[in-house]
């Protein structure tokens, strides 16, 4: 009787939730599958991705030498897709990071002060969110001539309102609690309410906000790569070689096909888990099972 009715954790429910997610899961799988393969890419690939190995096969078709062909230059195109993988992941993550660093104080100052804080705040997101992210990114790195870290930087700043608004919403229902009220009786500053209370409470949209950047940098750093402004070669991005492979797509079908593949699954597969994290985290939903 006593098991049957022990008191579960809310972190119980929310992995049981998200376990039950049978989309959320397999995606978190093929997720990780993802990061390991382009962790470890030296190991599982023939060659690195610049190496000019296979000129006499040039433009050569799938094939078990060549799993997914090779490209204009002689280069295994297996190998350079999981090296792009690093990129991507890498400015994904990166760019995410910059999200919440960004969006993080500002949703919290905007959810405890609210007044002309608040107001401030949400009309530098109405700018954001009324600015198209593609164009606008695409006039800064053409102003800094793209590269790895103009890209992070670039993506960083167009992530961060989700961010801010999911963790500005979390504040907003906190702050109003009686353990705060009670903080702030006792002489707390509002800074040490902000940063001991209401941030270590907003944990779940902050992760959730965390994951959804992820997809929304990659897609970005492939649309700058692709219209010649992001990653420049010899490194091999995924929007990158989409540009490169469309010159061919009539004829050689692989230069194109792979990359984008390879893209869409990837981002695919970490919006899904992304919501299904969101939805697993939904405080509404604690200790409902």
């Amino acid at each position: 009787m006593e098991n049957q009715y022990k008191i579960r954790s809310p972190f119980f429910y929310a992995v049981m939730r998200l376990i039950s997610n049978r989309a959320a899961l397999v995606s978190g799988i093929l997720l990780s599958i993802i990061v390991l393969m382009a962790i470890f890419a030296p190991f599982i690939t023939k060659t690195s991705y610049e190496e000019q190995k296979f000129l006499m096969n040039s433009l050569s078709f799938p094939s078990q030498t060549h799993w997914f062909g090779v490209d204009d230059l002689g280069r295994d195109l297996f190998s350079r897709i999981i090296y792009g993988a690093r990129v991507s992941l890498t400015i994904g993550f990166a760019a995410a990071i910059c999200s919440v660093f960004i969006g993080l104080p500002l949703g919290a100052l905007s959810g405890f002060y609210g007044g002309k804080v608040d107001w401030v705040i949400m009309r530098i997101i109405e700018v954001f969110s009324v600015v198209p992210p593609l164009i606008a990114a695409l006039l800064l790195a053409a102003l800094v001539d793209g590269g790895f870290l103009s890209i992070i930087f670039i993506a960083g700043i167009f992530g961060w309102v989700q961010v801010c608004l999911l963790v500005r919403a979390q504040v907003m229902a906190f702050k109003e609690k009686e353990f705060i009220r009670s903080s702030l009786a006792l002489g707390a500053s509002p800074m040490y309410v902000i940063f001991v209370h209401l941030i270590p409470n907003s944990i779940s949209p902050i992760i959730v906000g965390f994951v959804q950047a992820i997809p929304l940098a990659m897609m970005l750093e492939a649309g700058l790569s692709f219209l010649g402004v992001g990653i420049q070669p010899p490194l091999p991005s995924w929007g990158q070689m989409i540009n490169i492979g469309i010159s061919f797509m009539f004829f050689y079908w692989h230069m194109a096909l792979f990359p984008t593949l390879a893209l869409a699954i990837t981002v695919l597969v970490t919006t899904l888990f992304g919501d299904g994290l969101r939805d697993a985290l939904d405080p509404t939903l604690k200790g409902k099972n």
